[in-house]
C-alpha cells in the first residue's frame, strides 16, 4: 500500500525502490503488479554490511532464486558480492545473461567499522575485488547528522566518488589481463 498509495505514493516519484525478501515472493508479485505498469524496478536485500547479520546463506539463497524468477521486475541486490552462482541447485547451470546490479553499504575510507556493529569496506574492496556495481555510502560522507557543515559533506563526497571510480578502473583493468 506504501508503495501504490498512501501518502507518499512512491511508484509514482521512484523509479526503483528496495525490498526485504523476508515475506517470500509475494513481496516481489505484490509490488509488481504496480511497478511493472510504472516500469519500475526493485532490488533486493540480499546481504548487510553488519557483523551478525541474518541476512546470509540460505536467506541470500532463497533471494536470488526470487530475483531469478522475477527478473522482468528485480534488477539487482543491495549485497556485499556479486551473485553469480550463488543459490544455484544441483545440476542448475548459471544463466550466462544474468546480469542483476549489485549495490553494496557499508563503505568507508578512515575506519572498518563503528563499535556498533556496522563492518566497513573500501571502495576497492567493495567495486574492484567483490565486483559490486554501486557504492553506498552514509557517514562516510555525512558525518555527525546533528552538525553537518555543507563543505565538508562535498569534500567527503568527493573523496568517495574518485576512491570509487579509481576502484572501477581497477577492475576493469584485471579484466583485461
Amino acid at each position: 500500500m506504501q508503495y501504490s498509495s498512501g501518502v507518499h505514493k512512491i511508484a509514482t516519484w521512484s523509479h526503483l525502490a528496495n525490498a526485504h525478501p523476508v515475506p517470500g515472493p509475494s513481496i516481489i508479485n505484490g509490488l509488481a503488479k504496480v511497478g511493472l505498469a510504472l516500469e519500475r524496478g526493485i532490488l533486493l536485500l540480499a546481504e548487510m554490511s553488519t557483523e551478525g547479520a541474518l541476512a546470509r546463506g540460505a536467506y541470500t539463497e532463497d533471494a536470488v532464486r526470487m530475483a531469478r524468477d522475477a527478473r522482468d521486475f528485480v534488477i539487482g541486490f543491495i549485497a556485499q558480492h556479486r551473485m553469480e552462482g550463488v543459490g544455484l541447485r544441483e545440476g542448475e547451470k548459471q544463466d550466462n545473461t544474468e546480469d542483476f546490479l549489485i549495490l553494496s553499504p557499508g563503505v568507508g575510507l578512515d575506519t572498518t567499522g563503528d563499535g556498533l556493529g556496522q563492518q566497513y569496506r573500501t571502495p576497492e574492496e567493495v567495486v574492484s575485488s567483490s565486483g559490486c556495481d554501486i557504492i553506498i555510502v552514509g557517514r562516510g560522507i555525512c558525518g555527525n547528522p546533528g552538525n553537518i557543515d555543507v563543505s565538508e559533506v562535498q569534500r567527503q563526497a568527493e573523496r568517495y566518488r574518485e576512491a570509487g571510480w579509481n576502484a572501477y578502473l581497477q577492475r576493469l583493468d584485471r579484466k583485461d589481463e
